[in-house]
């Protein structure tokens, strides 16, 4: 639906369908577009522009006047529906952000501490509200974007992570900032060897495995960063049974933070398209998971579990009722038990009212049966059940 709103009322996730009141020159502008970073929104404002046409179908909405704006506070928990949205506009400056600090670090410009500070308090702060909007979302990354998104993503793992362990707040920030950096080394890789769409030469992965060497080097030549952060862009490669890169580290000799990245970067990993393999479901990774034995620290593993869920959000599950449906959140109570939003009956194969269902309801007849891979299915796009957001906006 098109709305005809002033500029003061403009915001990242929403989609530009004209702009109006073009008395400067504003060619750079496309006819149409997805405002997507902090930097056009700021040129938007700056402009002469004072009014523009929006369409809710393809991107966010204006918020309802009559309701009111929601000021979060830090410790603040809410609904999923409520962070969702903040925590999209979140996942559109942090990506911005970690290019920003990327770009530095690849100029010989070591990134203000004081920006990522503030970029990690934001991901600190949406999790504390609701662990599973940003997290989610973070998972729902193009590959052009997946360097930077990536970092988002496993920085905000290793924060929900730290947090779950019980490590002192000074720890979990700290950790935050080692998933954000962690693959900074990547810089360094030619993109036709990251993005090769099929398997890598022997040649070609020997010099993708010097990425961690490299990215503790550069972030090693300022003396901003401890030595925690360091070791996580060193070793977040290394195996819990010594079979991992660069040093074959194996058990204790691997440290907590590192053992910490390497569970939260190959999650994200496996659960993002990439050029050379399509993603695993967030329940199918769990499960993949939990098979590779010696690959990670099976206490910590758990940990993690206990983060994301048996059947992370976004998972498509089949009922006993026969019913298929999404995961939209989960319970503190039990893994098992989450809310699952019904849309489809196997049985009948045809779609069905959407109905919110708590598994976790002592009066609630139905359990999950299993986990099903949407493509078996049909079902090409099934983001938009669980984010609430227009499809063109999930993505």
């Amino acid at each position: 639906m098109l709305k005809h709103i002033p500029v003061t009322e403009l915001r990242l996730g929403m989609y530009v369908h004209e702009l109006c009141d073009l008395r400067a020159d504003h060619s750079f502008w496309t006819s149409s577009f997805l405002l997507k970073h902090e930097s056009d929104l700021q040129r938007i404002r700056s402009s002469s522009i004072t009014r523009l046409w929006i369409d809710g179908s393809r991107g966010l909405d204006i918020q309802p006047a009559n309701t009111p704006a929601i000021t979060f506070r830090p410790g603040q928990s809410c609904a999923l529906a409520e962070e969702i949205g903040y925590a999209r506009e979140l996942c559109i400056r942090s990506r911005a952000a970690v290019a920003r600090i990327f770009s530095d670090v690849r100029m010989g410009r070591i990134a203000e501490l004081e920006d990522m500070g503030d970029l990690i308090d934001d991901i600190s702060d949406s999790l504390a509200r609701h662990p599973d909007a940003l997290l989610s979302l973070a998972r729902l990354k193009t590959a052009d974007e997946y360097t930077y998104m990536h970092s988002v993503a496993v920085g905000g793992l290793m924060i929900a992570l730290a947090r779950q362990l019980a490590l002192p707040e000074s720890l979990v920030k700290e950790a935050g900032l080692a998933g954000l950096l962690h693959d900074v080394g990547k810089l360094a890789i030619p993109a036709n060897i990251l993005n090769k769409p099929g398997k890598l030469s022997d040649e070609e992965f020997a010099i993708v495995r010097r990425h961690p060497a490299i990215g503790c080097e550069l972030l090693g030549e300022s003396r901003h960063f401890s030595p925690r952060v360091l070791d996580v862009c060193l070793h977040h490669h290394e195996r819990f049974d010594g079979s991992g890169y660069p040093d074959r580290l194996a058990g204790s000799q691997i440290s907590l933070f590192a053992r910490m990245g390497a569970i939260c970067d190959v999650y994200d990993a496996i659960t993002s398209d990439r050029p050379y393999k399509a993603c695993w479901s967030p329940a199918e990774s769990i499960s993949r998971m939990a098979e590779w034995t010696g690959h990670f620290d099976e206490k910590i593993f758990q940990a993690f579990v206990k983060c994301v869920g048996i059947y992370p959000v976004g998972s498509l599950v089949r009922l006993e009722s026969g019913n298929l449906g999404i995961v939209m959140e989960q319970n503190k109570g039990s893994l098992l038990t989450p809310k699952v939003k019904v849309f489809y009956s196997a049985l009948c194969k045809m779609p069905i009212a959407h109905t919110l269902i708590d598994l976790s309801c002592p009066d609630n007849q139905d359990r999950i049966l299993n986990r099903e891979c949407a493509k078996n299915w049909g079902f090409k796009d099934l983001d938009h059940l669980w984010t609430g957001l227009p499809e063109s906006v999930a993505h």
